[in-house]
């Protein structure tokens, strides 16, 4: 891949020439954390106005000084209880978002974790209906683009998606 490095300084000098700084004006990241039972996984109906009534991971947004696992594990406990015990966090993907929620520009870091014990609560009703397992090859639909992504690139094998 060749870059007009020029053309790049020039884009981020404009960019932070911006006096203003909304979810709309610069990317996002995304944590997501795909959690394996007995060949099901464990995913929740969305409410709220992103991504509402499809089906997603635990997960949300990375935080300031926050590492990756860091941030994984607090999702998991903020939206599912600390009585979910998961083992053998691994990375399994980044995909970036810049179509699929226009205006919004996500970049999504997904994780896969094996259950060890306990069930998941909905710690958060406002944002989430229900948790639940699902057969991992017969996955309930709408699923949220992050999560589709995820499930496809970690069938494949692969860990890399640019939408």
């Amino acid at each position: 891949m060749c870059l007009d490095l020029a053309l790049l300084a020039a884009h981020i000098t404009d960019m932070s020439s911006s006096s203003t700084l909304t979810p709309f004006t610069y990317p996002r990241v995304g944590i997501g954390v795909m959690i394996l039972r007995e060949g099901k996984v464990l995913l929740g109906r969305r409410k709220g106005s992103h991504g509402a009534g499809d089906y997603s991971f635990p997960g949300g947004h990375f935080e300031l000084n926050e590492s990756f696992e860091a941030s994984a594990l607090r999702e998991i406990v903020e939206e599912c209880g600390e009585g979910l015990k998961i083992k053998n966090l691994r990375f399994i993907c980044c995909a970036n978002f810049r179509k699929e929620y226009t205006p919004k520009h996500y970049v999504q870091v997904g994780f896969a974790a094996d259950w060890v014990a306990g069930e998941a609560i909905n710690t958060e009703p406002e944002k989430l209906e229900n948790w639940g397992w699902y057969d991992l090859n017969k996955l309930p639909t709408p699923l949220f683009a992050p999560a589709r992504v995820m499930v496809e690139l970690f069938q494949k094998g692969e860990v890399y998606q640019d939408q």
